[in-house]
């Protein structure tokens, strides 16, 4: 098929997210975020900065945690995609997100599900962080409400560690 200058591309993407498959046609230029919020009505990720600086819009994609402001959602093609809606089980928060009401965390909640996902992707691959490691592993994600220490406090208590 001849494609006119000017008229978008499209793309069959087929992606898991949150453990249900998904296929839909896209089209190439339409980022991660987008297709999560607007295809899928998943709208617990969030747009802030729209240049990867935030961590807002954070999800884990194969695992690894992603500013999905960046990605194309064909980049995400046969990926298993985690968003904030896919962690609670059975309507059971899981141990980061219990933390962040316990230790109460959390203020207006914008920044809230990238960075539980960010934290959640530390405690994978390290159960037991330092303080420090911590909030190396958060830099990314910047929140304007709090000073951070009930975020961290948050972090250890999931880890088994405190607050």
């Amino acid at each position: 098929m001849m494609r006119l200058s000017g008229e978008p591309a499209y793309f069959d993407l087929e992606v898991t997210v949150n453990g249900r498959p998904y296929r839909r046609t896209v089209t190439t230029h339409r980022r991660l975020l987008d297709f999560l919020r607007e295809e899928l009505l998943l709208t617990g990720t969030k747009e802030s900065c729209g240049e990867g600086e935030c961590g807002s819009c954070t999800v884990l994609m194969n695992g690894l945690a992603v500013n999905c402001c960046l990605v194309l959602a064909v980049e995400a093609q046969g990926a298993e995609i985690v968003t904030i809606e896919g962690l609670a089980q059975g309507g059971t928060l899981n141990a980061v997100q219990q933390a962040f009401m316990d230790c109460h965390a959390v203020q207006c909640g914008y920044c809230i599900p990238g960075m539980i996902l960010a934290a959640g992707q530390l405690l994978e691959s390290q159960p037991r962080p330092s303080r420090q490691e911590i909030e190396s592993a958060l830099v990314g994600n910047i929140c304007r409400c709090t000073g951070y220490h009930k975020i961290v406090d948050a972090v250890e208590q999931a880890a088994g560690g405190g607050a």
